[in-house]
């Protein structure tokens, strides 16, 4: 039996941390439940997605886009980055960049993007993009880590703090590898208040819930501070729907 955890909890939070703790040794075990996890939040704030289209936009190796469709949602991952994909790709993935999907406008009733925001230079194309691809009334999921976040470096966090240089040169010496990111080049410093600010100057979307994806209480509050979100959030979850023309 699948569980499923309430959102949000400490049980959860903890859970989650759990799993990113192993997702070198266990990746299948934490992006599964990352999954599961991502689904249940789109489902509480659309209803079930069971019959519906979903679009997954950046959604790496396809666990996203497995776990709609093992609830009944037809839906199509879309990949910019062919390394990304593994060994085994959902079935139908599409090799295609976030800034120009190959889809007629209003196509899909849930546009998903997981942690895709931070990676790409120019966010506003990227999101009237997920956007334009989702039908009137449709439902559009945004996470992204923002760079002031502990994890805002990534795999050289919590040193970005201390510039993004020393950081990856701290990594590379501690691992004898190059880090996978480069700031200015494949992750950029997104920041909360800003995003915020264009998402509501937008007239084609309303924000459902702007909140903490992570974190165990107070979701939104935590979200409504400013200074203090731009480190606590953590990671920011955006539900927007589409708004008639």
């Amino acid at each position: 039996m699948t569980r499923h955890f309430k959102d949000p909890s400490f049980r959860r939070s903890l859970a989650l941390f759990r799993a990113f703790l192993h997702e070198q040794d266990d990746p299948i075990g934490c992006y599964e439940l990352l999954a599961r996890d991502a689904v249940d939040q789109v489902e509480a704030y659309g209803g079930p997605v069971d019959g519906r289209t979903v679009v997954d936009v950046g959604g790496g190796g396809g666990y996203f886009t497995e776990e709609f469709r093992r609830r009944g949602a037809l839906a199509c991952l879309f990949e910019p980055d062919e390394r990304e994909l593994g060994e085994k790709p959902p079935e139908s993935a599409v090799i295609a960049d976030g800034y120009l999907l190959p889809l007629y406008d209003g196509v899909a009733d849930v546009t998903f993007s997981s942690n895709v925001l931070e990676h790409v230079a120019d966010p506003q194309t990227f999101l009237s993009e997920l956007v334009r691809v989702t039908r009137p009334g449709g439902l559009i999921y945004v996470s992204f880590t923002n760079w002031l976040s502990p994890w805002g470096g990534h795999e050289w966090a919590p040193w970005h703090y201390f510039g993004a240089e020393r950081a990856r040169a701290r990594y590379q010496r501690r691992t004898g590898r190059p880090a996978k990111h480069t700031l200015g080049e494949n992750l950029f410093a997104v920041h909360i208040g800003a995003t915020l600010r264009q998402v509501r100057a937008r007239d084609d979307v309303a924000i459902v819930s702007a909140r903490s994806r992570y974190w165990p209480f107070l979701a939104e509050t935590v979200v409504k501070a400013p200074g203090i979100r731009e480190v606590a959030t953590w990671n920011l979850l955006l539900i927007l729907r589409r708004c008639p023309p």
